[in-house]
């Protein structure tokens, strides 16, 4: 008899898991489950296409349902699994029979974290976790949309408050820290806040929201710490958490951070039952911890190692070392590894040091050149890079992806002092931010 592999959650985990799983063996019968009406769709483009840099909704779906079909998995949407039972191996359905399974993955991926409040649930409030609500916001926005409130500043917040801004429209950000995107130093606050001001957004520092109600006219009215706000719409991004609702009650183990504890070949600790993606962990190879980070490339990395192994091939999850980056406005931002309340947490003893320099040689400066932030965190007992953070409006993403190849082998500092980097001067300086911040860091150990 044919093995049979049910997968549960058809975003990019699922997806992938899938789509591997057939190429390594052609002969397993695959049933993918999902309760909304697309699989496959990349999530991360979304703040793009709201702002129309990507114009159709289609080029989100890597994969269609009937795409799947003609590769033999069988796609069931509209379609939520109301429990598992993983002693006789059956998955109970909301609409049909159950589904008898050898293999099971779990990819029921992330929720968003509401504030909860009064109205979070109106219409024109959305949280931008799925294709739908992409489509309906810009809808809303192209419609004649004047006005939007993003609450919270995370990279998502950033992302949008860009995409709505380019359509004319008049957006505040509320948040209830001092700082956006936390994760980046305080040395890189004073770049984003004049960039803010520059394109005309207002952020709202100390912000909490206490309720959101409807207008006749179906605006929005917004009750604040700060006054009330009015507005045509509202995007939530204060977080997402790992949805295990149904993997506690199959009595999966979860770990510290509160997704599915999985091993490197992505199984959890039920036989027979392999978990990916946003609700589960992954090994972080600098904090030397399990952790959840909620990525779509992530996701895709463990759907092809959870692939293999259910194909038949051995295969594992080597990791990450949590690099990370986003474009707000002409600004890239990047960080990988730990930041430094991370590394106490840690127990490491984390010492940093931070740089400016513009992107080109001093032969080649022009007076339009922005400067390129950069930050490095290590450890001042071994000298082991920890972590590096970076802003600047060209090379931000190059610094940290090279510093990210470089925390994966276990660089020390003075490997990165003298490490040899492709120069000439229209990319900067015979000595490379790297070297310069580098120096700096050694100087303090």
């Amino acid at each position: 008899m044919r093995r049979h592999l049910v997968i549960i959650g058809g975003g990019a985990g699922g997806a992938s898991t899938a789509a591997e799983a057939k190429r390594i063996d052609p002969d397993l019968q695959i049933t993918m489950i999902e309760q909304g009406k697309h699989v496959s769709v990349a999530a991360c483009p979304m703040p793009y296409f709201v702002g129309d840099t990507i114009k159709q909704e289609h080029k989100l779906i890597a994969r269609t349902p009937e795409a799947f079909r003609e590769s033999g998995v069988d796609v069931l949407l509209k379609t939520r699994v109301e429990r598992v039972d993983t002693d006789q191996r059956r998955v109970y359905l909301s609409d049909g029979p159950e589904i008898v399974y050898d293999r099971l993955l779990v990819a029921t991926g992330a929720s968003p974290i509401l504030p909860g409040i009064p109205g979070q649930d109106l219409d024109r409030v959305y949280t931008l976790r799925s294709l739908e609500e992409a489509i309906a916001i810009k809808a809303l926005v192209q419609s004649g949309c004047r006005r939007a409130v993003i609450i919270g500043a995370g990279f998502i917040a950033m992302e949008m408050s860009d995409a709505l801004t380019g359509f004319g429209l008049d957006v505040r950000i509320a948040h209830r820290d001092e700082r956006p995107v936390t994760r980046w130093g305080v040395e890189f606050t004073e770049r984003l806040m004049s960039t803010f001001a520059e394109r005309g957004v207002l952020f709202m520092p100390k912000t909490t929201i206490s309720r959101i109600d409807q207008n006749a006219d179906r605006s929005l009215r917004l009750t604040t710490n700060q006054g009330e706000i009015e507005t045509d719409l509202v995007v939530i991004a204060i977080g997402i958490r790992p949805n295990v609702t149904l993997a506690k009650a199959m009595g999966l183990q979860l770990g510290d951070s509160g997704a599915i504890r999985v091993n490197l070949s992505q199984q959890t600790s039920v036989a027979n039952v392999y978990a990916t993606g946003d609700c589960t962990e992954v090994y972080h190879r600098v904090a030397r911890r399990w952790v959840n980070v909620p990525l779509g490339d992530i996701a895709n990395k463990q759907g092809r190692v959870a692939g293999q192994v259910i194909g038949g091939r051995p295969a594992v999850m080597p990791g990450i070392v949590g690099a990370q980056s986003f474009k707000f406005f002409d600004l890239e931002l990047a960080a990988t590894g730990l930041g430094e309340q991370e590394a106490v947490r840690y127990g490491f003893h984390p010492v940093s040091a931070t740089a400016w320099a513009p992107p080109t040689a001093p032969s080649m400066r022009q007076k339009e050149d922005i400067e390129t932030g950069l930050k490095l965190i290590a450890d001042q007992s071994t000298g082991m890079l920890l972590g590096a953070q970076a802003v600047g409006r060209r090379g931000a993403v190059q610094k940290i992806d090279v510093l990210s190849a470089t925390l994966w082998y276990e660089a020390r500092l003075d490997d990165l002092a003298s490490m040899d980097f492709g120069y000439a001067p229209p990319f900067g300086g015979a000595w490379d931010l790297i070297h310069i911040v580098s120096r700096l860091l050694l100087k303090k150990l």
